[in-house]
């Protein structure tokens, strides 16, 4: 039996349940989600898989040590072969189930250290003191657990190569693509972002460089939730709230149908260091579905633009620089709806889930001696 548990990350999140999850599913059979969101146990027995709430969502100081005691029970009780974790919050108790016997994996979903040092949401003292400690005890976890599933190649190098592998969260195919979905030129002149809406993503940038365009029936269209709830604020009292169409959290079938009628999707987050190693999904996703992106120009995302031509790129702190680039999408929808296709052929080929489903099923049998079947799932180098 394999469980994968979180204390944060929500039970539909992408990458957990609709990749992993599934593809674990399919590989081994028997695989377990166990959450805490209060919102009760689901089976899906047709897919192989199970989601198991082991209670209502706390706060984060009583997530941390409550809820983590909460879950471990749960995971002791149940004794799988393999707990598979997503939250840095967790190793603690992912290092007691060690000691239970039970083989451990952790998910590094990000550069920790450097994320918690850029946290919004964290006071300004915890946000300089934290990181030495997250990356002390990650280097100490890392050397006790027996694996680690990392997003990136340069993640990946931070942690010991013999029980480490690359699994990037790239796009299911079938997942946000709408056949027959409006030409550029017949679509609303929206300028679309998926996901956490942040200072750090650019919210006020975006919204600015939306408000400056010549067209007065411009916008930006906003699919996803604020990180904290100051920057809301403070968007929704600027001028250019009013060249916002807001749609606060959404399905992935809702998300697909905002991109079907999109005319490009955005990710111009500002140049903080673990966001510019990072492979941002909303990159692919914008890509998988047929629509042209316009992204921040670092190194690691023009190499992806520029070789599948699929978009624009802009310094993300200057507003003229966003403002020409959506300009140019309304502008030129032929050549728009061309780099979409380009995006959408690239995911095909390359950029896709299938891919690192293998490599990940490979890793639970070569690592954790766990019987596969992977003939649904080849591997890539």
């Amino acid at each position: 039996m394999i469980i994968h548990f979180s204390t944060v990350h929500p039970r539909d999140d992408s990458r957990i349940h609709s990749k992993e999850v599934a593809s674990l599913a399919a590989c081994f059979g028997n695989v377990a989600l166990y959450v805490q969101d209060g919102r009760g146990s689901e089976n899906h027995d047709r897919l192989g898989y199970r989601i198991v709430d082991t209670g209502p969502r706390l706060p984060r100081l009583s997530r941390i040590f409550r809820g983590g005691w909460r879950m471990f029970r749960a995971i002791v009780k149940a004794r799988p072969d393999v707990a598979h974790f997503h939250d840095p919050e967790l190793l603690p108790w992912a290092l007691l189930l060690r000691f239970w016997g039970i083989k451990v994996v952790y998910d590094v979903h990000e550069d920790t250290p450097q994320q918690v040092r850029h946290n919004p949401g964290l006071p300004r003292l915890a946000q300089k003191a934290l990181p030495p400690f997250v990356a002390l005890a990650e280097w100490i976890g890392s050397r006790l657990i027996n694996g680690i599933v990392a997003p990136t190649r340069t993640i990946q190098d931070r942690f010991p190569p013999d029980r480490t592998v690359l699994v990037r969260n790239f796009p299911l195919l079938e997942e946000l693509h709408i056949p027959g979905a409006l030409p550029m030129n017949e679509r609303p002149i929206e300028l679309t972002y998926v996901g956490y809406i942040s200072e750090v993503r650019n919210i006020y940038g975006m919204m600015k460089a939306a408000a400056s365009l010549p067209f007065p029936e411009a916008k930006l269209r906003l699919v996803g939730s604020f990180a904290i709830e100051a920057t809301e604020r403070r968007a929704r009292a600027m001028p250019e709230w009013s060249a916002v169409r807001f749609d606060g959290w959404a399905s992935r079938d809702q998300v697909a149908m905002a991109l079907s009628t999109a005319r490009a999707g955005l990710v111009v987050l500002h140049p903080v260091g673990h966001e510019m190693l990072t492979l941002p999904i909303k990159l692919f996703e914008y890509m998988a579905a047929g629509v042209p992106v316009i992204a921040s120009d670092f190194p690691l995302w023009r190499s992806i633009v520029e070789s599948a031509r699929c978009g624009l790129l802009v310094n993300p702190l200057d507003i003229q620089s966003i403002a020409d680039a959506m300009r140019w999408i309304i502008e030129n929808p032929i050549e728009a709806q061309e780099m979409g296709r380009r995006g959408r052929q690239a995911v095909e080929e390359t950029y896709n889930w299938s891919h690192e489903a293998g490599r990940l099923c490979s890793f639970y049998s070569t690592r954790l001696g766990l019987a596969k079947n992977l003939a649904e799932f080849p591997l890539s180098p």
